[in-house]
């Protein structure tokens, strides 16, 4: 085995160094100043005042002018406020997910969107030998997946992707495209992705939201195609919608929230 260094290189040192100061100032209910900040890190006032000046133009840190003395910034609240969000929708989805996963047999995962990607924070293995493994942290491209669809459709306002790169052989490159793709999902308040992530893989996907109506993240089905083909999807659709649909009512959505066009026309015909 290759023995650990016990040096660290610069950049590395800087960022423990920052997030000394962050947790320090978190600590605490009250401002500190150059000086105090100095003595509760054990670093010099040089190295305290360059860090702060890094964290303070990224608004992870906000300076008082009046006193000088530093707290915790807006933005890195803001972090902290999305971090318990998405930590309780773990915790309200997980049970969903294990039932989801039972009654389709596929694996069923939770996904959210962070910079124009999904990232899967949470699964349930499927019980099939030859199925889909996502892992939990693994982050895919948006317009490649059925998670990345809804969450694409339903956000307002829609997230910025910079480029549509052709992942699968049916990844969809095509702008035009898209916007036709999310204009159905709108009115299905679902989504497909077939041979669109990679070859093989079939996936159906649905829309949880919060208490205000927003949508919070999406869960999901996967799977291989011999298996998802048409028929066998036209039974899975409503249980995944049925299961998100459980976990927005679990974060507060009402019954209103949770109509999509499709059904109000059902309805109204």
């Amino acid at each position: 085995m290759k023995p650990r260094s016990n040096t660290r290189p610069s950049g590395t040192r800087s960022v423990s160094r920052a997030i000394s100061v962050l947790k320090t100032l978190g600590r605490s209910s009250n401002a500190y100043g150059l000086t105090d900040l100095g003595i509760a890190t054990g670093l010099s006032k040089a190295t305290v005042f360059r860090l702060l000046g890094a964290l303070e133009t990224e608004g992870l840190v906000a300076r008082d002018d009046a006193s000088g003395a530093y707290r915790l910034g807006p933005e890195l609240i803001s972090l902290g406020a999305s971090a318990l969000s998405t930590t309780r929708l773990r915790a309200v989805a997980h049970d969903e997910l294990l039932r989801l996963a039972e009654e389709s047999g596929e694996t069923a995962t939770l996904e959210v969107m962070t910079e124009g990607e999904i990232l899967v924070v949470d699964e349930a293995k499927g019980r099939f030998l030859f199925g889909a493994n996502p892992e939990i942290g693994r982050a895919w491209p948006a317009h490649a997946t059925s998670t990345g669809k809804v969450l694409l459709a339903l956000t307002d306002p829609m997230p910025a992707l910079l480029r549509l790169t052709r992942v699968g052989p049916k990844t969809i490159t095509s702008r035009a495209e898209l916007e036709r793709e999310l204009a159905r999902v709108r009115h299905q308040g679902y989504a497909l992705a077939i041979d669109e992530l990679e070859s093989g893989l079939s996936a159906i996907a649905a829309p949880v939201r919060n208490h205000l109506g927003f949508v919070v993240g999406a869960i999901s089905i996967n799977g291989p195609g011999t298996r998802l083909g048409p028929t066998r999807r036209r039974t899975l659709i409503p249980k995944v919608i049925s299961a998100a649909n459980r976990v927005s009512r679990r974060l507060g959505a009402s019954s209103a929230m949770l109509v999509t066009p499709e059904r109000k026309s059902r309805a109204a015909s």
